[in-house]
């Protein structure tokens, strides 16, 4: 999109009868109201874009402390949160049959 710097025209606009001050202000609030529509959906995508990069930033610095997390709290798979969880809190969590716990 052209970066455009459009300056009035002033002999026009000093000359112009009030009818047509009045017809060139409605169409320029008409422009700039039809630029406010299309500058509002690509403000939305920029924030969604800014949103997904800040959230890959994030996972991209904490990945490395998040894998040695469990191993350094010292619960065993076993006993540790399944991300089912963060859905399901206030279901049984199943016990695996097939280990023992002796």
């Amino acid at each position: 999109m052209p970066n455009r710097h459009v300056l009035p025209p002033w002999e026009f606009l000093l000359s112009a009868s009030r009818n047509t001050l009045q017809s060139y202000e409605l169409s320029r609030l008409a422009h700039a109201a039809n630029l406010r529509k299309e500058a509002g959906p690509i403000l939305d995508q920029w924030v969604e874009e800014l949103a997904s990069a800040m959230m890959a930033r994030w996972l991209l610095e904490h990945q490395g402390r998040e894998i040695l997390a469990p191993s350094a709290s010292g619960e065993s798979p076993e006993h540790s949160a399944a991300a089912s969880d963060n859905f399901f809190p206030d279901s049984p969590r199943q016990q695996n049959g097939s280990r023992s716990t002796a």
